[in-house]
C-alpha cells in the first residue's frame, strides 16, 4: 500500500469536502508538510547523571529518601568476581547484555510490557497497566538516585583499570543499579497485572540484573540491592492499585431510548471510577452532552460518514490506525475475521505514544539518563491512563449512540466497539498523550499533534465516531495533558 499517494488523494477530497471531517483536511496537510528533527541527537553531557534526582517528587513513595538503603559492602571483596565474569563473557552473554543496555532501564521493560498485554488481549486497561508499570519505575529510579548519591560507590572499572566493560560506562554511582532496580519494579507490577507470566518476569528481571555485572559496571551488591529496591515498590505500587476501583463488578443496566447506545455488554462501564494520578477524578472534566441525535449538527455529521464511507478516499488512513498483534497495517482485502482482530488490537494504538517515547529517549540521548527517561515514560503514561478515564466517565454519563445505531445501513470499516461513542477514547487519549509528549520532546512538537489529529479524524472515517466524537475528545485529552504537565513543572525536574 502506498500510504502517501492514499493520503494525497484523501487530502483532495478533504479540501471539498461538507462541514465537519473537511476540517481536519488543513491539520493533516500540515503534518505532511512538517519534517520532524528525525535523528538528530543532542550531544551528552560530561559529569555526574542528574545528582538531584533523588529529590525529584514521586508518585507514590512520600520521597526518594523513604526506602534509603544502608551502606554497600567493601567492594574489595566483589571486584575479583567482576572481573572473572568480565573475562568469561561469550557471543550470548554479549548479546543478552547489548538487549539489557539498548534505550534507557525503562525501554525494555516498556517494549515487553506492551508486548504481553498484546498476548493477552488487554484493552482499556493498558493504561491502567501502562501506567502503574510506571509510576513504579519513575519512584524506585528515584529512590536509587537517593542512595546512589548518599553513598557515592564508584563502578568496578574505576576501580580497577584492567576490567574492560561491553558498555559505556554510566556517568553515576554504582549502588543501587539502575538497571536492577528498575527490573525489580517493572517486574513486581506486570506479575499482579499477569500473574500467569509472574515467573517470566522474575527470571527476566534477574537476568537484566545480571547483566550489568556480566558487563562490567555493577557489582553484585549493586545489582542486588537494586532488585530489593526496585520490587519493595513494586509492592507498594500493587498495594495501591488494589484500591483504585477496577475490581469493581457493574451491576447497572444499560439505559433504553432514542440516541441511545445499543447493547447489552458494555466495555468497561465503571473506568469512568477509577482512581486517577492528576485529576480529581474522572469526572472532573467531563464535557457536555454531544449534539442530539435528531439534531441538524449529528445528522450533518452521519451524512459526512457517509461520503467517506461511499467514496472510500480515507479507508488507507482508517485501517493505518488499525493494526494486527505483529504492527503489520491492515488493508481491508483480508476476510472479516481479520478484520475483526485488527480491531480488537486497534485499540493499542492508543499506545502509540510507548513507540514514540522509546524512539525520542534515543534521539534526545535520555538513554544515558535513567532518571530522565524514566520521567518521561511515566508522564506520558500517567496522561493516558486519566484521559482514559476521563472519556469514560463522559462516555458512560451520555450514553450516546454510535454512528451505526442511528443508521444501521452504514458500511463501517471495522466492527463498532461495544462502549457508547462520545467522546473518542482514541482521540481522547492521543489528545492527553501528544500534549505531554510536545512539551517533553519539543522539536517533535507539531509531528506529535497532528499525528494526534489525523488518528481523531480516522475514527469517524472508518464510520464508528461522529466528528463531534474525536473533536471533543482531542480537547478533553489536551486537558488531562496540560493536568500532567502542571505537575511536572513542580516536580524539581527543571
Amino acid at each position: 500500500m502506498n500510504r502517501g499517494t492514499d493520503r494525497r488523494a484523501m487530502l483532495k477530497l478533504l479540501t471539498a469536502a461538507p462541514l465537519g471531517l473537511a476540517a481536519s483536511a488543513t491539520l493533516v496537510q500540515q503534518a505532511l508538510a512538517h519534517t520532524p528533527s528525525g535523528g538528530t541527537r543532542v550531544q551528552a553531557m560530561p559529569g555526574p547523571v542528574e545528582p538531584g534526582a533523588g529529590s525529584w517528587k514521586t508518585w507514590f513513595l512520600q520521597s526518594g529518601a523513604q526506602l534509603r538503603l544502608s551502606p554497600p559492602p567493601d567492594s574489595s571483596a566483589e571486584i575479583g568476581e567482576v572481573r572473572a565474569l568480565a573475562a568469561q563473557r561469550g557471543g550470548q552473554t554479549m548479546d543478552r547484555i547489548a538487549y539489557w543496555d539498548t534505550g534507557a532501564p525503562a525501554t525494555r521493560w516498556n517494549e515487553i510490557a506492551i508486548t504481553q498485554t498484546i498476548i493477552d488481549r488487554i484493552t482499556q486497561r493498558v493504561h491502567r497497566a501502562m501506567a502503574l508499570v510506571n509510576v513504579a519505575i519513575f519512584d524506585a529510579t528515584v529512590a536509587a538516585w537517593d542512595s546512589k548519591y548518599a553513598h557515592n560507590r564508584q563502578r568496578p572499572s574505576e576501580l580497577d583499570p584492567s576490567i574492560t566493560t561491553a558498555v559505556d560506562l554510566p556517568h553515576s554511582p554504582s549502588f543501587p543499579c539502575e538497571h536492577a532496580v528498575t527490573a525489580g519494579a517493572a517486574s513486581t507490577v506486570l506479575a499482579y497485572l499477569m500473574p500467569k507470566r509472574a515467573d517470566l518476569f522474575a527470571s527476566l528481571a534477574e537476568e537484566a540484573a545480571r547483566s550489568r555485572v556480566q558487563a562490567g559496571v555493577a557489582f553484585p551488591s549493586d545489582v542486588a540491592a537494586g532488585l530489593e529496591l526496585g520490587r519493595a515498590v513494586g509492592a507498594l505500587v500493587v498495594a495501591h492499585a488494589q484500591t483504585d476501583g477496577s475490581e469493581i463488578a457493574w451491576s447497572g443496566t444499560v439505559p433504553v431510548g432514542p440516541g441511545l447506545w445499543q447493547g447489552t455488554t458494555p466495555a468497561e462501564p465503571l473506568a469512568g471510577t477509577w482512581k486517577t494520578w492528576v485529576l480529581g477524578s474522572g469526572s472532573q472534566l467531563r464535557p457536555d452532552p454531544p449534539p442530539a441525535h435528531d439534531s441538524d449538527r449529528k445528522q450533518q455529521e452521519l451524512a459526512d460518514i457517509r461520503q467517506f464511507l461511499e467514496t472510500g478516499t480515507a479507508n488507507s488512513v482508517a485501517f493505518y490506525w488499525v493494526r494486527d498483534p505483529q504492527g503489520h497495517v491492515f488493508d481491508g482485502a483480508a476476510p472479516i475475521a481479520t478484520a475483526q482482530a485488527a480491531f480488537r488490537w486497534g485499540v493499542l494504538n492508543h499506545l502509540l505514544w510507548g513507540e514514540q517515547v522509546a524512539d525520542k529517549v534515543l534521539q534526545y540521548r535520555l538513554d544515558t539518563n535513567a532518571p530522565r527517561a524514566a520521567r518521561a515514560y511515566a508522564l506520558v503514561a500517567v496522561a493516558g491512563f486519566d484521559a482514559m478515564v476521563a472519556c469514560w466517565d463522559a462516555k458512560y454519563a451520555h450514553w450516546a449512540a454510535r454512528p451505526i445505531h442511528l443508521d444501521p445501513s452504514l458500511k463501517v470499516l471495522f466492527p463498532t466497539p461495544l462502549h457508547p461513542t462520545y467522546p473518542s477514547g482514541h482521540a481522547t487519549v492521543a489528545g492527553a498523550t501528544s500534549t505531554v509528549l510536545a512539551q517533553l520532546f519539543p522539536r517533535d512538537g507539531m509531528c506529535f499533534e497532528r499525528e494526534a489529529e489525523e488518528l481523531a479524524a480516522s475514527r469517524a472515517w472508518a464510520g464508528i465516531h461522529f466528528s463531534s466524537d474525536n473533536n471533543d475528545g482531542l480537547t478533553l485529552g489536551r486537558a488531562v495533558g496540560k493536568f500532567v504537565l502542571e505537575r511536572a513543572q513542580s516536580d524539581g525536574a527543571g
